[in-house]
């Protein structure tokens, strides 16, 4: 049962901040979903540091961070809608939402990575 309470605890957070960092960015970069992008990246980086302590953290901070903040944080569902709504912009619309879905895969993969290294490092 506290599990569940800790992940529900720690989605909660990262929900309110994911919506915190999207209205801070995106409130000057319409129509690229840039608060989406840092969101994403900033939640690979946590979750990338979190695998790298491994065993080092107790079981409810895994839950808590990993499982509720950063699944709450991150978001493929926000990040597929914003990507396609974006291709249809118009003209430039295709590219600028492929060159964003690369970025989001290359650079969230080297977060996650990065944040693993350091974490095991700690």
């Amino acid at each position: 049962m506290l599990t569940w309470l800790l992940v529900a605890l720690g989605g909660a957070a990262g929900a309110a901040c994911r919506f915190g960092i999207t209205w801070l960015v995106e409130v000057r970069s319409r129509p690229t979903p840039w608060g989406t992008f840092v969101a994403n990246l900033a939640g690979s980086f946590l979750l990338g540091l979190l695998g790298g302590l491994g065993a080092a953290l107790p079981g409810w901070v895994a839950a808590l961070l990993g499982i509720g903040f950063c699944g709450a944080l991150t978001t493929w569902s926000t990040f597929a809608h914003e990507s396609v709504r974006l291709a249809r912009t118009g003209p430039g619309g295709a590219a600028r939402a492929l060159l964003i879905i690369a970025a989001t895969l290359a650079l969230g993969l080297g977060a996650a990575a990065l944040g693993w290294l350091l974490g095991e490092r700690l």
